[in-house]
Protein backbone atom coordinates (compact mmCIF):
# COMPACT_ATOMS: atom_id res chain seq x y z
CA UNK A 1 0.00 0.00 0.00
CA UNK A 2 1.27 3.30 -1.26
CA UNK A 3 1.81 6.00 1.65
CA UNK A 4 -1.02 8.47 -0.33
CA UNK A 5 -3.15 5.40 -0.23
CA UNK A 6 -2.74 5.84 3.81
CA UNK A 7 -2.48 9.42 3.50
CA UNK A 8 -6.29 8.92 1.77
CA UNK A 9 -7.51 6.09 4.69
CA UNK A 10 -6.34 8.57 7.59
CA UNK A 11 -8.55 11.32 6.29
CA UNK A 12 -11.07 9.45 5.50
CA UNK A 13 -11.53 8.46 9.31
CA UNK A 14 -10.30 11.30 10.81
CA UNK A 15 -13.72 12.71 9.15
CA UNK A 16 -15.68 10.22 10.08
CA UNK A 17 -14.44 10.42 13.52
CA UNK A 18 -14.74 14.07 13.87
CA UNK A 19 -18.25 14.25 12.75
CA UNK A 20 -19.01 11.66 15.27
CA UNK A 21 -17.64 13.43 17.89
CA UNK A 22 -19.17 16.94 16.88
CA UNK A 23 -22.63 14.95 16.67
CA UNK A 24 -21.96 13.36 20.90
CA UNK A 25 -21.47 16.52 21.68
CA UNK A 26 -24.31 18.17 20.03
CA UNK A 27 -26.44 15.21 21.34
CA UNK A 28 -24.99 16.12 25.35
CA UNK A 29 -24.54 19.35 25.58
CA UNK A 30 -27.14 21.05 23.70
CA UNK A 31 -30.37 18.41 22.76
CA UNK A 32 -30.42 16.93 26.27
CA UNK A 33 -30.18 20.07 27.75
CA UNK A 34 -32.99 21.36 25.74
CA UNK A 35 -34.93 17.67 26.51
CA UNK A 36 -34.40 18.37 30.50
CA UNK A 37 -34.52 21.68 30.90
CA UNK A 38 -37.31 23.20 28.38
CA UNK A 39 -39.22 20.28 27.72
CA UNK A 40 -38.37 19.74 23.67
CA UNK A 41 -37.35 15.95 23.88
CA UNK A 42 -37.72 16.28 19.44
CA UNK A 43 -34.02 17.27 19.44
CA UNK A 44 -32.87 13.91 21.23
CA UNK A 45 -34.79 12.43 18.85
CA UNK A 46 -33.25 13.94 15.54
CA UNK A 47 -29.61 14.19 16.78
CA UNK A 48 -29.84 10.76 18.65
CA UNK A 49 -30.43 9.39 15.46
CA UNK A 50 -28.24 11.30 13.52
CA UNK A 51 -25.71 10.16 16.25
CA UNK A 52 -26.10 6.31 16.10
CA UNK A 53 -25.72 6.69 12.24
CA UNK A 54 -22.52 8.18 12.59
CA UNK A 55 -21.44 6.03 15.71
CA UNK A 56 -21.78 2.71 13.61
CA UNK A 57 -20.55 3.96 10.61
CA UNK A 58 -17.32 4.86 12.92
CA UNK A 59 -17.35 1.38 14.39
CA UNK A 60 -17.56 -0.02 11.19
CA UNK A 61 -14.67 1.48 9.44
CA UNK A 62 -12.71 1.38 12.72
CA UNK A 63 -11.44 -1.72 12.67
CA UNK A 64 -10.69 -2.20 8.97
CA UNK A 65 -8.93 1.44 8.91
CA UNK A 66 -7.10 -0.14 12.17
CA UNK A 67 -6.01 -3.41 10.14
CA UNK A 68 -4.96 -1.45 6.74
CA UNK A 69 -2.85 1.27 8.74
CA UNK A 70 -1.46 -1.62 10.92
CA UNK A 71 -2.20 0.29 14.06
CA UNK A 72 -1.35 -1.64 17.71
CA UNK A 73 -3.85 -3.25 19.55
CA UNK A 74 -3.66 -0.73 21.99
CA UNK A 75 -4.11 1.88 19.61
CA UNK A 76 -7.37 0.71 17.91
CA UNK A 77 -8.58 0.30 21.54
CA UNK A 78 -7.64 3.80 22.21
CA UNK A 79 -9.96 4.72 19.21
CA UNK A 80 -12.91 2.35 20.18
CA UNK A 81 -12.89 3.67 23.46
CA UNK A 82 -12.80 7.27 22.60
CA UNK A 83 -16.02 6.72 20.05
CA UNK A 84 -17.79 6.57 23.48
CA UNK A 85 -16.46 9.57 25.23
CA UNK A 86 -17.80 12.92 24.41
CA UNK A 87 -14.48 14.47 23.47
CA UNK A 88 -12.96 11.61 23.10
CA UNK A 89 -12.55 11.52 18.91
CA UNK A 90 -11.11 15.29 19.51
CA UNK A 91 -8.39 13.33 21.10
CA UNK A 92 -7.74 10.64 19.58
CA UNK A 93 -7.55 13.20 16.49
CA UNK A 94 -4.02 14.18 17.61
CA UNK A 95 -2.75 11.22 16.92
CA UNK A 96 -4.63 10.58 13.29
CA UNK A 97 -3.35 14.50 12.66
CA UNK A 98 0.39 12.94 13.69
CA UNK A 99 0.05 9.85 11.54
CA UNK A 100 -1.10 12.41 8.63
CA UNK A 101 1.74 14.75 9.07
CA UNK A 102 3.96 12.05 9.03
CA UNK A 103 2.62 10.20 5.83
CA UNK A 104 2.57 13.81 3.91
CA UNK A 105 6.10 14.60 4.80
CA UNK A 106 7.32 11.07 4.84
CA UNK A 107 10.92 12.11 5.29
CA UNK A 108 10.84 14.72 8.04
Amino acid sequence: MTNEERLGIVKRFRMISLTEGISMVVLVFVAMPLKWIFDLPDMVTYVGWIHGVLFILYILVLFPTSRKLRWSFQNAMFALIAAVLPFGPFLFDRKLRKQEKMLENPQS
